[in-house]
């Protein structure tokens, strides 16, 4: 339930509650106005929420921070991520006063230009209660590292020029044990409601759902499982405290004594809001995180199941009352196909149902497309992707994803090792792709694509001329229908298969604010 405030969209509302009224008739008119089309305005403020990136001593996490540039947006602006353990909720609500701001990207207490991302690169891990990273000016990201285990969550505010479609990713290595590999995700904005299929409380698998709150009171919050049976009962799950400004991390198999293979998780906060991930770590095939999968809907999309995928299982459930059949598609690089064996799968009323797809891409870019077979009934999906061969395996997780909208924004992109893949499932979409300059030098290029109905294409990303560093990719719908991308980041090392996905949705840096006129009048009508 993405119920994100935006105070541009209340303050519209409130203005137009008092002094204006869009396609509203005058008393005595004999017919309405014809509304004007609502404008769409940057947002003034976000909020963005990492959690601990992980437990291991040998994890090294970097954090990109990037704000696209965008028409419209104000001049000058603040953002800043501070520790979740030293209070950040509130002073990230003030301000950051300790942020780059500007359009130039000052320093605000020194005046220092930060758009080199200097102040970003001094390793600062936020447990001195200093910001991990100072943004700079928009179009540039910035970069700031955190090493070992005590790395803890954050939390972040932006305002003004810095507001519309801020992204941060954090990235996390970890050379070896259980959950090595390379694990990923864009840092989510607090929310009230969350859906995670894909979890698991089997043996091998240590799974932790991180919560961490962004405001100054204590949030509570009931988690409950489901497998593949229904409900995993337990009082353990129930009313849990997250305090003001803080984090926490919840082990899944200390919540019920039921090992499941999958595992639906589902966090409904009761009071306050949060931010939400899973993380699942598996002791043979590494691990990633697993963010909130898209809303209950009927009809669903997984984008950016990575061509060499040797694995690749679907994890659904349905939260109503009524079962559900979905039709499944493959939307590969000439059309849609039908995966053989799986035509249909039927997901039980409030029970996880586990699908093993095998090697489904079979060397092409793909992605999931679920339709209902007759009546809709909203569902949640994800999918656990595995790459690689023998002890080189690694694993990731691809939720079910809202489209690209207006314009997607993914950072921390590398010259080599990134792959955007773009779908789109119903009619043929041209999109926009645009690389910004790097964190340490280059400028910014662009190209277009034209996506055909009914396939996913894994298209040549522009990489910045001149890049030193890494860059932010943002995806634009120019035209036709709905499309859905996903990022996949390889590591490093060649021989390795280490990978993480990050669907992309769309960045919510515009909001529809209705047009209002002045109308002093209402003020001055009798009451019916």
């Amino acid at each position: 339930m993405k119920r994100t405030t935006l105070s541009l969209f209340a303050g519209a509302a409130a203005l137009a509650a008092v002094t204006g009224f869009a396609a509203v008739s005058a008393p005595g008119d004999t017919g309405a106005e014809t509304a004007e089309p609502a404008a769409r305005l940057p947002v003034e403020r976000t909020s963005l929420l990492c959690p601990a990136p992980s437990a291991s001593d040998l994890a090294e996490t970097t954090y990109t921070s990037f704000t696209p540039v965008t028409e419209g947006a104000e001049e000058k602006g603040t953002a800043t991520l501070t520790a979740a353990a030293d209070g950040a909720g509130a002073e990230a609500g003030k301000g950051g006063e300790d942020a780059g701001s500007g359009k130039d990207g000052e320093d605000a207490k020194d005046g220092k230009e930060s758009k080199d991302g200097e102040d970003a690169k001094d390793g600062n891990d936020g447990k001195d209660g200093k910001p991990v990273l100072r943004p700079g000016a928009p179009g540039t990201p910035v970069t700031g590292t955190a090493s070992g285990a005590d790395a803890p969550a954050l939390t972040g505010t932006a305002e003004g020029s810095h507001a519309p479609g801020w992204t941060v990713q954090q990235t996390t290595e970890v050379a070896a044990g259980t959950g090595r590999g390379l694990l990923g995700l864009n840092c989510t904005a607090p929310d009230t409601e969350f859906w995670f299929p894909g979890a698991s409380t089997a043996s091998g698998r240590t799974d932790y759902v991180h919560l961490t709150n962004p405001d100054d009171s204590a949030a509570v919050v009931d988690i409950e499982l489901y497998g593949k049976d229904g409900v995993l009962k337990s009082t353990v799950g129930e009313g849990v405290t997250v305090p003001p400004g803080g984090g926490e991390s919840l082990l899944l198999s200390t919540l019920t004594d039921v090992e499941q293979t999958d595992v639906t998780v589902h966090v409904n906060v009761r009071s306050g809001r949060l931010g939400a991930a899973v993380q699942a770590l598996d002791d043979k095939t590494g691990g990633d995180w697993l963010t909130a999968a898209a809303d209950p809907a009927g009809e669903l999309v997984v984008p950016g199941i990575p061509a060499d995928a040797t694995s690749v299982r679907l994890m659904l459930f349905t939260p109503g009352g009524s079962d559900a059949d979905l039709k499944v598609r493959l939307a590969s690089p000439s059309g849609a196909i039908t995966p053989a064996g799986h035509e249909t799968v039927h997901v039980k009323a409030g029970m996880t149902t586990g699908v093993d797809l095998g090697e489904v891409t079979r060397g092409e870019a793909g992605s999931l497309v679920l339709t209902p077979t007759s009546g809709s009934v909203p569902v949640v999906a994800a999918v656990r992707v595995v790459r690689g061969e023998g002890g080189e395996q690694e694993s990731a997780f691809i939720p079910a994803s809202d489209p690209v909208g207006a314009r997607a924004t993914a950072a921390e992109n590398r010259a080599k090792g990134t792959t955007l893949s773009v779908t789109a499932p119903d009619r043929t979409a041209k999109v926009e792709v645009t690389a910004s300059a790097g964190t340490e030098g280059g400028t910014t290029a662009t190209k277009t694509f034209t996506i055909e109905g009914g396939t996913t294409q894994n298209v040549e990303v522009p990489v910045p001329a001149g890049l030193k560093g890494t860059y932010a990719l943002t995806v634009e719908t120019v035209s036709g229908g709905p499309v859905y991308a996903a990022r996949t980041l390889t590591g490093e090392d060649e021989d390795v298969a280490s990978f993480t996905v990050q669907p992309l949705p769309d960045d919510r840096g515009t909001v529809s604010v209705p047009k209002a006129e002045q109308n002093l009048s209402v003020l001055q009508q009798p009451p019916a």
